[in-house]
């Protein structure tokens, strides 16, 4: 490709990455903007097309390894931990029959009542002594 076409691939990519980042919620596509920047810069001194190539994914690559992990610790600075996972793990009782196609079924743990459902699909009856296995929403999946 001569030098001029590829001023012009370089400025619609920096574009392209700009636009597609400026639709997104989350970081996705400014690593590629810093490598496009990269590559316009090695064509406007002349380097091969090989080696823009090279510099634009080294460069995006390099930022996104040493952005990503700073950039994610501040996105994520709003999640509020509870303590209902400690539940994972625990055993409880179920007090009322578990069957994920009523769907219906509660189970005691913790010293407190949730909505449950059965891991496996299969019904649970009352009385049975169930591990929690994760939690969906508010209800546990029990086994």
């Amino acid at each position: 490709m001569t030098t001029s076409t590829m001023y012009i691939v370089w400025a619609v990519a920096i574009v392209a990455f700009c636009i597609l980042e400026g639709t997104t919620a989350q970081l996705v596509s400014v690593w590629f903007v810093i490598g496009s920047v990269a590559g316009l810069v090695a064509n406007i001194f002349g380097a091969p097309f090989w080696l823009q190539i090279v510099l634009f994914i080294t460069v995006s690559v390099v930022a996104l390894l040493a952005t990503r992990p700073l950039v994610k610790k501040k996105l994520n600075i709003n999640i509020q931990k509870t303590n209902a996972d400690r539940c994972i793990g625990m055993s409880g009782v179920v007090i009322e029959d578990i069957d994920n196609l009523a769907p219906s079924g509660q189970v005691k743990t913790d010293g407190k009542v949730w909505s449950a459902r059965s891991l496996s699909g299969e019904p649970i009856p009352k009385d049975t002594v169930v591990t929690v296995e994760k939690i969906d929403g508010v209800k546990l999946i029990v086994k």
